[in-house]
């Protein structure tokens, strides 16, 4: 009978460490990533291009339109379940007479390698089915090996058109300018992302969510996902994504002014990624 040793503990330490630093100089090499915030949007499969709340900030800001109350939420996302790429970001939304403003942050990483995202929206009903919403960005990025942090500013925007009675569309551009970081190798642009797609109400318990999304560096991406609302305080969220082939879930619950959402992602070849957000509103 053969015998093949088990691997010892600083072994599998090493391999694990490989395996972070190369996921980590695949996201440096290939270029900043714009990142999305929110645990519902997360169980939905990001299919959430539609849809109003206080995270519009950071999938369509004419999601903010019409929006009539102060409001704020903290989210959390830890990618694959590994602690060193773990994802915080806010968001906070203030109506005005004119329209909703909403003002976010984002960071991607921990300790001397960290992505940042400050962003600054502004939305407005432009009549009685349609929205509109623009967003003004400045990224930073930290590594190691960089004396000084990186930056700079860019804007994305989009819109929100109700057709009928049960069907939202919607449609969003970001970072057209196809600007980027400057480094002394050469500028590391930050890809043009184009998405579109919407929502339809089966009926006020059920929504069907659906999306596609475009960037210069990568084939076209679908989504697609569905909330049921079996109770008016409770939520229970599907959703699937491809190519690469992703499946999501989650489950979300409002108790007065405050509501949470718990979201999970789960990739084939790199396991599970699970999130949470928690929103206050006024």
């Amino acid at each position: 009978m053969l015998y093949f040793p088990c691997p010892n503990k600083k072994l599998l330490l090493k391999i694990w460490l490989f395996l972070l630093c190369t996921i980590i100089y695949s996201i440096k090499s290939h270029s900043t990533e714009n990142y999305t915030a929110g645990a519902r949007s997360l169980a939905l499969s990001n299919a959430c291009i539609s849809l109003s709340g206080t995270w519009a900030t950071f999938h369509n800001q004419s999601g903010l339109a019409g929006l009539i109350a102060i409001s704020a939420g903290f989210y959390y996302e830890s990618k694959f379940s590994i602690d060193k790429l773990s994802l915080v970001a806010g968001s906070a939304i203030i109506p005005v007479r004119t329209g909703v403003f909403g003002l976010s942050f984002l960071q991607f990483g921990k300790g001397t390698f960290s992505e940042n995202k400050f962003g600054l929206a502004f939305a407005r009903r432009l009549g009685e089915k349609l929205s509109a919403g623009i967003q003004l960005d400045y990224f930073t990025q930290t590594f190691p090996e960089n004396r000084h942090t990186k930056g700079f500013a860019t804007f994305e925007g989009g819109v929100i058109y109700q057709p009928l009675e049960k069907i939202f569309l919607g449609a969003h551009i970001f970072n057209p300018l196809s600007e980027g970081f400057e480094f002394p190798s050469g500028k590391q642009k930050m890809p043009v992302i184009i998405r579109a797609g919407g929502h339809y109400l089966i009926d006020k318990n059920v929504i069907i969510t659906f999306e596609t999304e475009k960037n210069n560096l990568h084939p076209a991406i679908l989504k697609t996902g569905i909330e049921f609302l079996p109770f008016d305080d409770l939520a229970i969220r599907f959703g699937a994504s491809g190519k690469p082939f992703k499946y999501t879930a989650g489950i979300g619950y409002q108790m007065n002014s405050i509501s949470t959402d718990i979201g999970f992602s789960y990739h084939g070849n790199l396991g599970v990624t699970p999130s949470i957000s928690v929103r206050f509103q006024l």
